[in-house]
């Protein structure tokens, strides 16, 4: 199974910026798309960027040219560069990875969430 640390979260003003980060460890044959979602108080979670394998990312309208996703495949990990922050953007960001398990299955897991508070 995949474990998922993220980090990078916390308060910044509008306007500024914050990373994040989100680091896959355990037992994997493969990981294939990365991404990152986020749910505010009382509403859904939604997608907010994801990566593919091979590169491809898509982001959801609301951040699209102030945020930007990667990934590094030596260490697992996925970053979200957060630029242009609004107040809008206040949720919890949680790492979604998707990945074929050494059994063939094809999984995914969630990382724990990291609450980033954008004040205006």
């Amino acid at each position: 199974q995949v474990q998922l640390v993220e980090s990078g979260g916390g308060l910044v003003q509008a306007g500024g910026s914050l990373r994040l980060s989100c680091a896959a460890s355990g037992s994997f044959a493969i990981i294939n798309a990365m991404g990152w979602y986020r749910q505010a108080p009382g509403q859904q979670r939604e997608l907010v960027a994801v990566i593919t394998g091979g590169g491809s990312t898509n982001y959801v309208d609301s951040v699209k040219g102030r945020f930007t996703i990667s990934r590094d495949n030596a260490k697992n990990t996925v970053y979200l560069q957060m630029n242009s922050l609004k107040p809008t953007d206040t949720a919890v960001y949680y790492c979604n990875v998707a990945y074929v398990a050494r059994t063939l299955r094809a999984l995914d897991a969630w990382g724990q969430g990291t609450l980033v508070t954008v004040s205006s």
